[in-house]
């Protein structure tokens, strides 16, 4: 017997009505188990899945894609292993049929209703769930991610981030009723209407991935478009394609057992330098977009795809004040880590740390300005010391653009912490590098204005917290910012700071001094982005992330 929809939902409805509870309370809650140990998840989970991911190595990848032409092999792992894996090649002359096939199972994926949909969406979310070992050794070796760390964000977190945007549209979409009974009086006998009011996507919807994030960037979007009711093309980063490829199979696989056309979700492959996103984005089916990348395409998408409603993350100057502290030691340390991270491949990692030129006042006495910076560089410097577990905090560099940033700044300050190559004890060929911190001058504002992605952060020398102030909320109101900090003792100043992230439009985070970190947030509880500075036109995730990926379209007859 085959498994309907809404069948699906009642075996995950506990999943869903847990963290629809969660979104309202905002407090602590996961519902995927982030640790990959052997008690939480079974002894040969590990092996299994690295033996999955694996399999995928020097072969064609399962998937079919409509009107495409032939194979693409666009991967390479930051690790240096050989992935040599061919997908299914989208080009342009092939997107006629592509669009004609996602569109084909709209209707009856429409009149499955809210339940099914949602059914089938925790369906998909629980295979990749059994299969997340797989899924964090394909995120570790196409985004350069240390294993654990692809794990969490490329797994368990990323789940969590989709299972959010799932309940926030479950929600949305059942904020109406699905059927009513009008009635107004009149002379006589009222007049009584019937009406029902119908959940309906708003087209094709096209997930443009990343390459440092591939799923945690990219499975909101998707799920929040296919539980409302959409069709999806995912076209994945050419350098970070496999994990979209084993998501977008699973959701096939789902779909179709559940009795609906697999064509709903597609994989769109290129080669890289194709350049398939613009004429996909301009297509008129594509009415809903999401884009995570530079700013340049960024916002040539919310200019050029005016056909679509476009959810963009692009970049920031992320910011740190430092103006005072009573646990000097445990800031060095929470910021040598935020630094270090992921080798600030993060849209989240700290760019610019402002600190007063005549220094702060710590718990260990007066700091300089250069003490500042010498304690944060000596943090760094023991966290990173020891080349094994430096690179399961760095993990690799995942693209060559990273290295020539790195190599070029030096040349635009006093270099406080030089940055190193490590050789990885498992991957010879891996790339791996350590942050640098570059000293420079607030009048500088043309080199920390603007993102330098990758581990490079700048140390910038201001007047006082007063001007730290002034130039965090104007680099971030112009050049947008994901995330924001402040070290303050004084209650006057944190209150500054907070009015100036509020007017700049971006999160903060005060005093962090222990396992909590400003490029880090939790699903169902912190709001990733704002959508209020130019680094995000969207936030994951609350009802406006939803609300605007389906309409409801009503019918009315006399009673």
């Amino acid at each position: 017997m085959t498994t309907t929809g809404t069948d699906l939902l009642a075996t995950h409805r506990e999943r869903l009505d847990d963290a629809s509870k969660a979104i309202r309370g905002r407090g602590y809650h996961s519902a995927f188990p982030e640790s990959p140990s052997p008690r939480v998840y079974g002894e040969t989970a590990a092996a299994d899945g690295k033996a999955a991911f694996e399999r995928y190595l020097g072969t064609t990848f399962p998937l079919e894609t409509p009107g495409s032409r032939g194979t693409v092999i666009t991967e390479h792992s930051p690790f240096g292993i050989p992935l040599d894996i061919a997908y299914p090649r989208t080009v342009e002359d092939g997107l006629d049929e592509l669009l004609e096939a996602a569109r084909s199972g709209m209707a009856d994926w429409r009149k499955a209703g809210i339940d099914a949909r949602t059914g089938v969406t925790l369906e998909i979310l629980a295979r990749l769930h059994k299969r997340v070992f797989e899924l964090a050794n394909a995120v570790q070796h196409t985004s350069g991610q240390a294993f654990v760390m692809a794990f969490q964000a490329g797994g368990a977190h990323a789940l969590d981030r989709a299972l959010e945007a799932v309940a926030y549209a479950y929600e949305e979409m059942n904020r109406y009723p699905a059927a009513a009974t009008w009635e107004k009086p009149a002379k006589g006998n009222p007049i009584r209407m019937e009406k029902t009011f119908t959940v309906t996507g708003r087209g094709v919807a096209l997930v443009i991935g990343c390459n440092t994030f591939p799923t945690w960037n990219s499975w909101p979007g998707l799920f929040a478009s296919l539980v409302t009711g959409n069709a999806v093309v995912v076209k994945p980063h050419p350098l970070a394609v496999l994990p979209l490829a084993i998501t977008v199979e699973v959701c096939r696989e789902v779909l179709a057992e559940a009795g609906f056309d697999p064509n709903l979700v597609t994989l769109a492959a290129e080669r890289a330098g194709d350049g398939l996103a613009k004429p996909l984005a301009t297509r008129p089916e594509v009415k809903l977009i999401d884009f995570t990348g530079g700013s340049e395409f960024g916002e040539w998408l919310e200019q050029n795809a005016t056909q679509a409603t476009v959810f963009t993350e692009k970049a920031g100057v992320n910011a740190v004040i430092v103006d005072s502290t009573d646990a000097f030691k445990a800031l060095c340390g929470n910021l040598a880590f935020t630094l270090s991270l992921y080798s600030g491949q993060m849209c989240t990692t700290t760019q610019n740390l402002f600190v007063p030129a005549g220094g702060i006042e710590t718990d260990e006495g007066h700091k300089s300005f250069e003490e500042v910076g010498a304690g944060i560089a000596g943090a760094m410097g023991k966290l990173l010391g020891d080349d094994a577990r430096a690179v399961e905090i760095l993990g690799g560099i995942v693209n060559q653009a990273v290295i020539s940033r790195l190599e070029l700044a030096p040349e635009y300050g006093d270099v406080v912490l030089e940055s190193r190559a490590i050789q990885h004890p498992a991957f010879p060929d891996a790339l791996v590098r350590t942050p640098l911190l570059v000293a420079i001058d607030a009048k500088d504002e043309e080199v920390y204005g603007r993102e330098c992605f990758g581990p490079v952060s700048f140390l910038v020398k201001t007047a006082d917290t007063a001007e730290s102030i002034d130039l965090f909320r104007t680099t971030v109101t112009e050049g947008g910012a994901m995330t924001a900090g402040i070290y303050s003792t004084d209650p006057k100043t944190l209150e500054q700071a907070r009015d100036a992230a509020l007017d700049a439009g971006v999160a903060l985070s005060e005093n962090l001094t222990g396992q909590v970190f400003v490029n880090q947030s939790a699903a169902f509880s912190d709001f990733h982005g704002t959508g209020a500075n130019p680094a995000a036109n969207a936030t994951y995730t609350d009802g406006a992330y939803v609300a605007s990926r389906f309409r409801v379209i009503q019918s009315r007859r006399h009673v």
